[in-house]
């Protein structure tokens, strides 16, 4: 009977960020399907807990940057067109991509010219908004369905005449208790104690050559001016020695920590942060902590960027950290080089370290935030996905 034929669910992801979401879509799918499910695919260590045996480690795919990109572009290849091969093989009731899209849409494509009635998902819509915007167009001919992390996507995607699209949440708003201080965590501001800053200069070790020193120079500027804080790094452990030697000498020397759990613990204590631009930019907004933005290009990506700007309509934002995009208003204050002068961000985030009208407009607009980015039914963000899934697949 089909009603007790098990549902198959090829899932396909190309990072550690996609593995993370693909594991709490196949929990959720589990717990809501009156069928049991079968899931094969590609996926990394948290969806293998999940039950999925991935056909080859993520790390063949997962690689960043452009020339770590060429000289893996031969296994890649490889890869996608087996990946694409054991979709087809397998007959699924319906595909799932999940982010990293020159990987995932490479086989979808592959898979859709093979299996035109098979349902396809996109989990995260690539940011079309951003910059060249005609892949939405595109999409629609291999992709059924988006499943968007942000809440303006599904109209961009319409506009663009991309596929359809329904917002279903981003992960940070399901554990709101890893970013919301619980009572006394985070001290008034002004208090006995000196505010505490947050210094982020990324997690990859070009984002550390790039800001690292910048930051330094950030903090010093402020110890010039008599400002009292304490700074703290939430660093990941393979870079802990190299920050703790190149912090050595700074004037504010910040107290490094590791770890999950004493990141999301200083998010909730941190009154303001000096931040590089990426995901921690809305980790920030939806924990209420004051920010200033920055961000140095490596110098490829900066001539790339420069040389996109001059071609109309490829390149379509004026802001690039996340909060702000999603706001429609530059809440917090951005820095882009060449415009990284030391003092400059000092004049930025010396009034977030104070009770002033700067700290005030900015924690207003993360009440809107967090407002704008709450599901409407309260519903976990991995539930309201898969329920898609589940009415794409036919349950």
């Amino acid at each position: 009977m089909t009603g007790h034929r098990p549902l198959r669910v090829a899932m396909v992801v190309g990072e550690e960020s996609g593995d993370q979401l693909g594991a709490r879509l196949m929990a959720a799918l589990r717990r809501l399907s009156d069928r049991p499910i079968e899931f094969f695919g590609v996926g990394g260590d948290r969806m293998a807990a999940e039950g999925l045996v991935s056909l080859f480690p993520l790390h063949d795919i997962a690689v960043m940057g452009f020339g770590p990109v060429v000289k893996r572009l031969p296994l890649i290849q490889l890869r996608t067109a087996e990946t694409a091969g054991a979709v087809i093989a397998g007959r699924p009731d319906v595909l799932v991509i999940v982010d990293s899209p020159d990987f995932t849409h490479r086989v979808a494509r592959d898979v859709r010219a093979a299996l035109p009635g098979l349902p396809v998902v996109d989990y995260v819509c690539p940011s079309v908004w951003a910059w060249r915007p005609n892949r939405a167009r595109r999409m629609a001919a291999y992709i059924d369905h988006v499943l968007t992390l942000l809440p303006f996507e599904p109209a961009v995607l319409a506009r663009l005449k991309g596929p359809e699209a329904t917002y279903v949440g981003h992960p940070l708003i399901d554990r709101p208790e890893l970013l919301t201080p619980a009572p006394g965590e985070r001290p008034p501001i002004g208090g006995a104690e000196p505010p505490t800053l947050l210094v982020l200069p990324g997690s990859r070790s070009g984002e550390i050559d790039r800001m690292l020193a910048l930051y330094g120079r950030v903090l010093d500027a402020l110890s010039a001016r008599g400002l009292a804080f304490r700074p703290v790094l939430p660093a990941v452990d393979r870079l802990r020695e190299r920050i703790e030697r190149e912090t050595a000498g700074w004037a504010a020397r910040p107290r490094i920590v590791t770890g999950e759990a004493e990141k999301w613990a200083a998010f909730r204590t941190a009154h303001a942060a000096l931040a590089t631009s990426g995901t921690v930019t809305l980790e920030l907004a939806l924990a209420g902590v004051p920010s200033v933005i920055a961000y140095a290009r490596d110098p490829l990506f900066r001539l790339v960027s420069e040389i996109a700007r001059r071609i109309p309509g490829l390149v379509n934002i004026t802001m690039f950290g996340l909060a702000n995009i999603i706001l429609g208003d530059k809440a917090s204050p951005e820095f882009l080089d060449p415009d990284l002068a030391p003092e400059r961000l000092a004049d930025a985030l010396a009034p977030l370290l104070a009770d002033t009208p700067a700290r005030a407009a900015q924690l207003a607009a993360f009440s809107r935030l967090r407002q704008m980015m709450a599901l409407p039914d309260g519903r976990p963000a991995a539930e309201t996905a898969a329920e898609v899934v589940l009415r794409l697949a036919g349950r």
